[in-house]
């Protein structure tokens, strides 16, 4: 009954920012909802967020598709690049290192920006709004990326960082005042575009709070990448909206 049992337990593969210090706890901790799967991990070298040619080389495929690869070796059900990269690099980014990663490894893929658009579409958000802690470049970078990807924003606020390590110290309560205050502007979804922002902690007490979603990166991320493992999310549903939509696929 042991190996049989263990035979249906899904592996989530996540790829992670090495500085950042919010997403594995986070993940770990919704896991613990989770009784039929278990999230693994591989890093690669991400240090600052900026658009400078330093900065946007740390994301290149030669460095990601390599920790898919080690990923691949605990033979997940699917792999997720569990940042926001293609927020400013470009959605194909992202569309690209998913076709790379699933010819390398067999395994379906996702990223947080992908995810993040998938949840807009399956919440039918309209007015999307944006917290993040990046810079003022950076920022307007991501509004005319997700522009061009049909969704415009409505409202947003940044923290002006660069630093990818400070931004696991943001506290929550800064972070829910940021959710607030972009709600207040009308939005009716707030997009935490961050996997090392921990707007995790507060997206569900804020949706009840605001009766606006709230889609935190890392929560969001989890979610795709339940459903690409054929996982239920709804197991999740007292994190936030998203683990109950309808139109998961």
């Amino acid at each position: 009954m042991g190996p049989a049992k263990m035979a249906k337990l899904k592996r989530l593969g996540m790829i992670t920012p090495s500085s950042n210090s919010v997403l594995e706890p986070v993940t770990a901790k919704m896991m613990a909802d989770v009784a039929d799967a278990t999230a693994h991990f591989s890093r690669f070298r991400v240090t600052e967020i900026g658009l400078d040619a330093a900065a946007l080389s740390q994301f290149d495929a030669s460095v990601m598709v390599p920790a898919a690869e080690l990923l691949a070796d605990a033979k997940v059900d699917a792999i997720a690049w569990n940042g926001t990269s293609a927020s400013w690099l470009g959605i194909d980014r992202d569309h690209s290192l998913c076709a790379a990663i699933t010819e390398r490894t067999g395994a379906p893929a996702t990223t947080s920006t992908l995810a993040c658009l998938d949840a807009v579409s399956a919440l039918g958000a309209k007015r999307v709004g944006f917290v993040t802690p990046y810079t003022d470049d950076v920022q307007a970078r991501i509004g005319e990326v997700w522009k061009g990807a049909g969704i415009a924003c409505h409202a947003e606020r940044h923290l002006g960082l660069r630093d990818n390590f400070s931004f696991g110290q943001v506290p929550p309560s800064t972070i829910a005042e940021m959710i607030r205050a972009v709600a207040a502007d009308g939005a009716d979804a707030v997009v935490v575009l961050c996997t090392n922002l921990d707007g995790a902690a507060v997206a569900a007490a804020l949706e009840n709070e605001t009766r606006v979603a709230v889609l935190d990166s890392v929560a969001v991320t989890l979610w795709r990448t339940m459903v690409l493992a054929d996982v239920d999310p709804g197991v999740l549903s007292r994190w936030g909206r998203i683990f109950r939509a309808s139109d998961a696929n």
